[in-house]
């Protein structure tokens, strides 16, 4: 799950591409990178870290140019180092292009191994870069040689493209990650989420469609299908915890999901207690819910140190131990004595939960009540989000008591597949509503390896 920005004809192009990327931090904070074309020639800066670390002393601003495309990554394949920092820039007969990319390609060590052994070399592992390999194949011109290759891959993927004079941005044939167009006066912006496009002070236009791709370049804008599109699966996971509540995704507003999903949690698990906290930040808006459904109290009863990063995408399971000791402290006074219904957005590996409530029985919390907002994730994730290898997931060897007893709560309840599919107003069985639920259910919604 990483997080991409594209923009068009904008003097500015790689100071908006810097905003862009910095308020798509939350996908991705292991490595940033910006690509500017001139119209002649394409400018690179990558860096590890966050973007204010991958681009100190105002280094985007020595990249000149009107056409940009940014990168903030979350390792999901391959190593997290400079190396496999994107956007990836390569040279193939008809020029440059540069590539980023949001997903995950589940046919890539196949395609990979069919291309060494037809004499390509990688200078990467990453998944992404068996697509600039299948476009340099083609050749140009470009448009045809990108939809060559898309129609290779397989799995999830958000793409943009840059060459010297053109902006191209590809959606997977199931959408299973969003990717917003909007406008600035006469430039064009692409990005992962519509808080990006706010950030940069664009007007959004539309999704970009599954199966579609969009070309960019001085005679406007050009929208062609690649590949017809399958039924809609879009990751579950982007309303309950990675995009940002002031995103929208499919005109669907991301705040108002999670707080429906906190009220649908309450409908069907009623709990009595003394008052409702939610887990930093992702927890907040799903409490808030929980708490004006069911008529108690919502307390701030956890703070977030604001300078430590999601532990959930740290790439290390003892990373993500010590981020949380150091990301949240309880509000003694909130919680003393109270009987407590926690509310949080999943449970993976159980690290973080059974922390939580530790801290909040040491704060004295009579009982803490925990109520999560996803079904139990029981499969691991193929399509662009770090959910572990299947035995360190704790739903898919513990029942729900079992993690009960192992977290220390006093009650556990996730919500229900069904009910987290209402509380998004979407349906499975709409061709373009549906949701992909693989990590909950195992129905991968393509073909694995």
């Amino acid at each position: 799950m990483c997080g991409i920005f594209g923009i068009f004809n904008h003097s500015q192009a790689a100071e908006l591409s810097y905003f862009g990327l910095h308020s798509l931090q939350h996908r991705g904070q292991e490595s940033a990178g910006i690509c500017i074309s001139d119209g002649e020639q394409i400018h690179t800066h990558r860096g590890t870290g966050l973007v204010t670390e991958a681009f100190g002393h105002d280094q985007h601003l020595q990249l000149s140019g009107h056409i940009g495309i940014g990168h903030v990554r979350y390792t999901t394949t391959g190593d997290s180092g400079l190396p496999n920092a994107q956007p990836l820039v390569f040279r193939y007969t008809g020029g440059q292009v540069a590539v980023a990319h949001n997903g995950n390609l589940v046919n890539a060590g196949r395609l990979r191994n069919q291309l060494e052994r037809q004499g390509s070399i990688f200078q990467t592992n990453s998944d992404t870069e068996v697509v600039p390999h299948f476009i340099a194949r083609s050749g140009p011109p470009i448009e045809q040689a990108i939809q060559d290759a898309l129609r290779v891959i397989e799995g999830a993927y958000a793409l943009l493209f840059m060459t010297e004079t053109k902006l191209i941005a590809a959606q997977d044939p199931r959408g299973f990650h969003p990717l917003s167009l909007g406008k600035l006066a006469d430039a064009w912006v692409v990005a992962s989420e519509t808080c990006a496009l706010d950030v940069c002070g664009a007007e959004f236009v539309r999704q970009i469609e599954p199966g579609e791709m969009l070309v960019i370049d001085a005679e406007g804008l050009h929208s062609q299908s690649f590949m017809e599109p399958s039924s809609r699966s879009i990751c579950s996971f982007e309303y309950i915890y990675f995009a940002r509540p002031d995103s929208e995704i499919d005109a669907i507003s991301v705040h108002t999901v999670r707080k429906e999903l906190g009220r649908q949690i309450c409908r069907e698990v009623p709990t009595e207690a003394d008052l409702v906290i939610g887990v930093p930040d992702s927890g907040l808006a799903a409490a808030i819910g929980y708490a004006e459904e069911s008529g108690l109290p919502y307390e701030m009863g956890m703070m977030k140190n604001r300078y430590v990063g999601r532990t959930f995408i740290q790439p290390d399971q003892e990373l993500r131990r010590k981020g949380v000791r150091m990301k949240l402290s309880v509000v003694r006074k909130a919680v003393e004595g109270k009987r407590v219904v926690l509310v949080d957005d999943s449970i993976v590996r159980g690290t973080t939960s059974g922390r939580i409530v530790e801290i909040l029985k040491a704060a004295g919390a009579t009982e803490v009540h925990m109520r999560v907002t996803s079904p139990p994730i029981m499969h691991p994730c193929l399509y662009g989000i770090d959910t572990a290898r299947r035995m360190e997931l704790i739903a898919a060897t513990q029942t729900p008591a079992e993690i009960c007893q192992k977290i220390g709560a006093d009650s556990l309840h996730f919500i229900s597949a069904e009910g987290l599919i209402s509380a998004t107003d979407r349906t499975d069985s709409s061709p373009n509503q549906g949701h992909c639920l693989a990590c909950f259910n195992g129905n991968y919604p393509t073909p694995t390896s």
